[in-house]
């Protein structure tokens, strides 16, 4: 089997970027995320998934 370039490379780009440290992440709380779906799902009345009623095509 080939193999593309030599395995003495590997990892030369990896090696040669410097490294950056990530941002912390902040979660939300669990009440904050439950207001939300509770305000999509019962005061707008979305519905979930890409079949929402309303927005299927209608057959021919």
């Amino acid at each position: 089997m080939a193999t593309h370039g030599s395995l003495t490379k590997a990892g030369k780009v990896r090696g040669q970027t410097p490294k950056v440290e990530g941002r912390k992440i902040v979660g939300t709380s669990s009440s904050v995320g439950n207001k939300s779906n509770f305000k999509k799902r019962f005061v707008l009345g979305r519905y979930p998934g890409q079949n929402k009623p309303g927005q299927r095509r209608k057959r021919r």
